[in-house]
């Protein structure tokens, strides 16, 4: 078991710095680069900068270096803790999307519990009860729920808070504590905003987690070894939880290590619609304005969440599958 762990924690370091090295070098990819996007928008705006102010931008910031010496020095600071400057935003990384990650990863672990906590027990019913009313109706709202993008299920949330509530369920925080110092009245206030965003983003991973749910115990259920645990007598709610939900659980959880970083990245539109302070919309802005160490940051560590995330599955898998942790499987 020990050996097994500490394979995948080798591995996912491994990982982690091919990472580094497809995110900066994606970030690379576009023609141009940040000053090229801010000759535009300045032209746009109907200033402009002569040839020898660009050339000075970009020695200032580095950009007329080499990719690979460029990523040296990114490896560098990223070693003593700092992700680099955030050219448009003129200020270190780590402090434009300091709060932004913690409230990214804080809506993504609400997205998940609330992903979980409805499609497990549901997508079990739906296995022991087939072809049953609810069983119909919850794969109906399966394929609904699928369906519909993120997107318009929050348009569709706030403006049924508007015109029926009178309440406006966008943001994470009220008014007064939007800019205000950590509390506990702040962690109160984003609580009780966490709700809405978590429901929005989870709908769609829950409708497809309920079908797989459904589908793996349906085929735990016709094993011969059920049939067995019935003839002993066993009552058919040990017969059913004592094994094949574990074993069924097993490509449950290992969808662990993509619904994280999914829950991240597919939150881009949803929190531009609710106004949410997350890191999506500031991937966004900065792939525009081609700011290879903020998007390369936050690449990365959507990166690292997946790894992380994958991490978790692993164990998870060792602690409930015994085929995983004695290695014959």
């Amino acid at each position: 078991m020990i050996a097994y762990i500490v394979r995948r924690v080798l591995l996912a370091i491994l990982t982690i710095w091919a990472i580094t090295v497809l995110s900066f070098l994606i970030i690379q990819l576009p023609p141009g680069d940040f000053v090229t996007a801010y000759i535009a928008t300045m032209s746009a705006g109907g200033a402009g900068i002569t040839e020898g102010e660009a050339q000075a931008l970009r020695e200032q910031y580095g950009l007329d270096q080499p990719f690979h010496i460029q990523y040296l020095k990114w490896m560098g600071l990223i070693a003593q803790g700092n992700f680099g400057m955030a050219i448009e935003w003129g200020r270190p990384v780590l402090d434009v999307i300091g709060d932004r990650m913690v409230l990214t990863i804080v809506i993504s672990l609400a997205a998940i519990v609330f992903t979980w906590a409805l499609a497990l027990p549901i997508g079990i019913y739906s296995a022991v009860k087939r072809y049953s009313f609810l069983d119909y109706f919850f794969t109906f709202l399966g394929f609904i729920g699928l369906a519909i993008p993120g997107f318009m299920l929050a348009l569709i949330v706030m403006y049924i808070g508007f015109a029926y509530f009178g309440a406006s369920v966008g943001g994470l925080f009220s008014a007064e504590y939007a800019d205000a110092p950590w509390s506990l009245e702040r962690v109160w206030d984003l609580i009780t905003h966490l709700p809405v965003p978590a429901i929005v983003l989870g709908v769609a991973g829950t409708a497809q987690m309920i079908r797989i749910m459904r589908s793996n115990l349906l085929d735990e259920l016709r094993k011969p070894y059920v049939m067995t645990a019935r003839a002993r007598g066993l009552s058919e709610t040990r017969v059913i939880m004592k094994y094949p939900v574990r074993v069924a659980l097993n490509p449950f959880v290992s969808t662990i290590g993509y619904l994280l970083p999914y829950v991240v990245s597919g939150s881009i539109i949803v929190s531009l619609v609710l106004s949410l302070p997350t890191v999506g919309p500031l991937l966004l802005k900065s792939l525009i304005a081609q700011d290879m160490f903020l998007a390369g940051t936050i690449v990365l560590l959507l990166g690292v969440l997946t790894v992380i995330g994958t991490l978790i599955s692993d164990l998870l898998l060792m602690w409930i599958d015994p085929r995983i942790r004695l290695g014959r499987q």
